[in-house]
Formats: C-alpha cells, sequence, structure tokens
C-alpha cells in the first residue's frame, strides 16, 4: 500500500521522539522514586519496554485519523510480528528454571577446564560461550540465559554499578556479534540472508572468526578487569553460578523435566518463522509447567509481553523510516557505510537497517558485508539497536540505581567492545 508522505514524516518525528523518550529514562524514574502524587505516571514512562509501544499507538491514531481506519488496519496487517512473538516465546522458555540449571551446570564443566581461577573463569564463560551459543539457538535466548545467570550470579549485591554497566556493555555487544556464525539466529543475518544467498557456511567463514576473536577478547580483557573481585568472590551473590548447589536450593529437577524443557526449547528455535507453530509449543509449555510447578520458578510472562511490545513498536515505527534510510545507505561505499551502519543501529534496530539495506539495487559484495558487519557490531550501544537487548534490559534493570539502566554509561562500556568487534570485522 501506499503511505501518505505527510504520515511518513510524522513517522519519523515520532521515531525521533521515541528514541529521545528512551535516552530520558533516567529522569523519569529519579521523578518516580520522589513518591510523588503522580509517582505512578513517572513510573510509567521510565519503563523503557513500553516506549515505542506507546508512540507507535500515537502513530496508528494519527493514522486512522488522517488516513482512515481501514487504510491504518491494512497498514499494521502488513507489518511482520514475527520476531516480536518469538522474542516474547523464546524469553518465557529459555528462562524457565530447569533449562537455567542445565545451562549453569554446562557453564560450570567448562569453566573447570580452563587454565584459570575457577570464579574467573565462570564469569568469563558466561560472557564467550553463551553468547555464542546464540549462533544455535538464537541470540534472543542466549541473550535472555546469559542475563539471567548474570543477574542471580553477580547482579544481585548492591552498588558495584561501575562493574554492572561494564558487564552489561560487554554482554549486549557479545551477543549481538555471537550470533553471525549461522544465517538465521541473528536477526540483522535473518533479514538478508535469503536475498544475498548467504547460508551458514559463508557466514562461518566470512563472520565467524572474527565474532568468535572479539567475542573472546573482550570477555578476556573485563575479566582481567575485574579479576582480583571476582575471585574474591567480592561480586558474586550467595546463589553465584559457581556454585553446584545453591544455599537456599528448592526441590531438585528430575532429569526428565529438563529433557521436557529442552525440547520445548528446541521446537521453538526450530518453528522460529512460523508463530502459529511456536506459539502453540508455548500453550502447552505453560500448561506443563503448572503440571509440575514444584520444579518451576516463576514464569518470565510480564517481562517477556513487555519486550515483546517493545518491538512491536519498534516493527510499526521503523516500517516507515524507508523514505529516508534507504537512500541514505545506498549512497555510502562499503568502509563508510561500516561505519554508517554502526552509528544508525545505535538509533534504530539492526534488523530493520539491514533489511532496508537489502532493498538497494546492484550493491557489490564487499558492500553487502560491510552492511551486515556494521549492523552487528554496533548492536550493543543502546537498548534499541539490536533485538534481544530489551529482553536483558528486562531481566537486569532491578538491580540497577533507581531500577533502570542509563543510556550513556552504557553506551560508554558498549563503546570499547565495539571497537574491538569493528577491529576483527575490518581485517
Amino acid at each position: 500500500m501506499t503511505i501518505p508522505h505527510s504520515i511518513q514524516i510524522t513517522a519519523t518525528v515520532l521515531f525521533a521522539i521515541a528514541i529521545l523518550h528512551t535516552f530520558s529514562v533516567p529522569v523519569f524514574a529519579r521523578l518516580a522514586h520522589k513518591e510523588g502524587p503522580h509517582a505512578g505516571f513517572w513510573h510509567f514512562l521510565s519503563e523503557v519496554e513500553v516506549v515505542f509501544g506507546v508512540w507507535a499507538v500515537v502513530l496508528v491514531t494519527v493514522m486512522m485519523c488522517v488516513i482512515g481506519p481501514t487504510a491504518m488496519i491494512e497498514y499494521v496487517e502488513t507489518r511482520n510480528f514475527t520476531e516480536p512473538m518469538f522474542v516474547f516465546a523464546i524469553m518465557v522458555v529459555a528462562a524457565s528454571r530447569p533449562i537455567i540449571e542445565l545451562v549453569g551446570l554446562l557453564v560450570r564443566m567448562i569453566a573447570r577446564v580452563l587454565p584459570f581461577e575457577r570464579r574467573a573463569a565462570t564469569f568469563f564463560v558466561v560472557l564467550t560461550f553463551v553468547p555464542l551459543s546464540g549462533s544455535l539457538i538464537t541470540e534472543p535466548a542466549a541473550m535472555t540465559l546469559a542475563a539471567l545467570l548474570l543477574r542471580d550470579g553477580y547482579f544481585k549485591r548492591p552498588g558495584h554499578q561501575g562493574f554492572k554497566y561494564t558487564a552489561l556493555g560487554v554482554l549486549f555487544v557479545n551477543v549481538s556479534i555471537g550470533g553471525v556464525l549461522s544465517a538465521y539466529a541473528a536477526p540483522p543475518v535473518l533479514m538478508v540472508a535469503q536475498t544475498f544467498g548467504w547460508d551458514t557456511a559463508f557466514m562461518a567463514a566470512h563472520f565467524g572468526w572474527r565474532a568468535v576473536a572479539a567475542v573472546f577478547l573482550n570477555a578476556f580483557i573485563l575479566t582481567m578487569i575485574h579479576r582480583k573481585a571476582l575471585i574474591s568472590g567480592a561480586l558474586e551473590t550467595h546463589r553465584g553460578v559457581t556454585k553446584d548447589v545453591p544455599d537456599d536450593a528448592p526441590v531438585p529437577v528430575p532429569v526428565i523435566t529438563i529433557l521436557v524443557h529442552l525440547l520445548f526449547l528446541v521446537g521453538v528455535v526450530l518453528t522460529a518463522h512460523h508463530p502459529a507453530i511456536f506459539m502453540g509449543l508455548l500453550i502447552l509449555f505453560i500448561g506443563f509447567t503448572q503440571a509440575y510447578k514444584r520444579f518451576q520458578s516463576k514464569l518470565m510472562i510480564k517481562e517477556g509481553l513487555m519486550v515483546g511490545f517493545f518491538l512491536a513498536g519498534l516493527v510499526l515505527l521503523g516500517g516507515l523510516q524507508k523514505w529516508w534510510l534507504q537512500d541514505l545507505l545506498g549512497g555510502l561505499s562499503p568502509v563508510v557505510l561500516f561505519w554508517g551502519a554502526m552509528a544508525l543501529t545505535a538509533l534504530t534496530d539492526n534488523a530493520a537497517l539491514t533489511y532496508l539495506g537489502s532493498l538497494v539495487e546492484g550493491t557489490s559484495e564487499a558492500w553487502r558485508y560491510m552492511l551486515v558487519a556494521g549492523a552487528v557490531t554496533g548492536g550493543g550501544l543502546t537498548v534499541i539497536a539490536n533485538a534481544p537487548n530489551p529482553a536483558g534490559f528486562a531481566i537486569l534493570k532491578g538491580d540497577f540505581e533507581n531500577d533502570t539502566i542509563s543510556p550513556g554509561p552504557l553506551f560508554l562500556s558498549a563503546l570499547v567492545p565495539t571497537l574491538i568487534a569493528a577491529f576483527f570485522f575490518l581485517l
């Protein structure tokens, strides 16, 4: 359908307002903590997960008034909401207690064979092998697992804001680049793989070793920076991931229950492009967890819905940015495109960016590589840069001051890991 240019401009203005709102969240959080008569309203505005959804509602309201409800509904129905739905489903399944205990066991097993102290080795594994597993189980699942391990193992201690921000910056960057070893796991790669003719073998050969090197170097530098505090246990909580059995462990989870959860996880991943199927699996999964409550922790239904709402708003607003973004990308040389894509990713979803780039005709292989490499490299700079980031944000924000993550410190914490990733992708 043809959207009037006035609506496209309105959508771009609302998109810019939503970005400014995202960066203003700490201000609203401080107002909410003053417990004034409008504290509830300020708290609502301080929830990053609602920002793009709220401004998307404003957009569809304007569209309904200007072009009519029929045209508005037609536009909404042409949008693809598979990714928001998938992130919601995978968050709920991956964050279940049996899956987390299985991943924690695997993390401890890998850490035991590494040639340095166990506590530091465990932290290193959480920020390397778990993000890289995103190439197999998808980036949203890897983000959910890594964020939960960090939250329960290290972030529950009050204070240590510097450590938390640097760990979050490395986590976001490593997850963004850790999913590029396959052609289906990273949203910005998935958007272009078929158009560009890239398969998993191509991704592993051209992106894989660069991503692995950057992930390991980022995590190694961060581990060395905080090595003394990690070894002493000053950063670890009483339920730390280094412990085989937490001090307050509930009823042990049977192996068969872990296997059933694992089958659900695999099923959701394999049907990631078929929402009717993976949403059906999610409903069955919820039913199973209700039948065996004693082996479960609270499911992340609310957090998953909030993240899905955020991404759905991004889909609605981002779908009307083609009029300026596509021409901008098409006019850049490959090297300039890399840095431009990395910068633009901080302001818009990297999957939307690569999709728009794939519509540019007559591009070279080098241009295509630089587009995707720049998009995944910049995916850790902000909460909106990469689709899995809101999931990590929702899981970890409660352990930061005022229950929110400030965009400025996050950007600065992710900047060095981002530049390290850029170095490897530009080799």
